[in-house]
């Protein structure tokens, strides 16, 4: 079965140009030219990778990237003339599984794309696997297809595709150390870049949710020179 793309540009000629080459490659290739038009696409057809533009015309790609990450099993990547390290981290921050920057080479394109769309595939392959829908840990409550993590003091938090790998990767390493690298790979479907901060932000916003309880049962430990260590008092799943 053909895999479904959705350009989402509102440049004419960038987005027919996109739409011919990615179609040359094998895909089935849908175009949008802003998103009205994108939604209205998302609504009649199965879309498995968006290739979405930063500057639109109404709203603009980050507001619009927040907005997909409701669609389970849809990927983001996100494309701008703002190359900065900034610009990036929240590109990829609202959500986007990579983020690329104008102008670049169409072959880099298909290489992330690539990259990206191995990601779900290793999830499905993790989720015929046994296993638990539901982790609990000192006092939280996670869940899993979700993306819901509930704390002691009865908060429910929706967290972002990334941050929910990141600590997922966590949980599974059962208090063993784990690379940024091996993170970055797992939340954002890429290889970690040495000025890349991403899984940092990660990392940072869930010591924040993880404060909701008691701080000396579970802390997120930074190892140096090695990764990220989850410490926790007590582990169990789900029955």
């Amino acid at each position: 079965m053909s895999t479904t793309l959705l350009v989402v540009d509102d440049d004419d000629e960038i987005r027919e140009l996109l739409c011919d080459y990615l179609t040359d490659e094998g895909y089935h290739v849908l175009a949008a030219a802003d998103g009205e038009q994108m939604h209205a696409q998302l609504e009649t057809h199965a879309v498995n990778l968006v290739v979405l533009d930063l500057m639109l015309p109404g709203e603009d790609g980050l507001s619009l990237c927040r907005k997909l990450q409701g669609l389970p099993g849809l990927a983001v990547i996100m494309l701008s003339a703002k190359g900065s390290t900034l610009d990036r981290i929240i590109g990829l921050e609202v959500g986007a599984d990579d983020y690329l920057a104008k102008p670049f080479e169409p072959r880099e394109l298909i290489a992330r794309i690539k990259a990206v769309l191995r990601r779900p595939q290793r999830l499905e392959a993790l989720a015929q696997e046994p296993g638990p829908d539901e982790q609990r840990f000192a006092g939280y409550h996670l869940e899993h297809a979700k993306r819901l993590l509930t704390c002691p003091d009865g908060q429910v938090l929706s967290l972002p595709r990334s941050d929910y790998r990141v600590l997922r990767e966590l949980l599974e390493a059962n208090a063993r150390v784990v690379s940024r690298d091996l993170l970055t790979r797992s939340a954002f479907g890429r290889d970690h870049l040495p000025d890349d901060r991403s899984v940092d932000m990660c990392i940072s916003r869930l010591r924040q949710h993880l404060q909701h309880g008691d701080a000396n049962a579970v802390q997120i430990l930074t190892i140096r020179n090695e990764g990220y260590l989850l410490s926790i008092a007590r582990l169990c799943t789900a029955d």
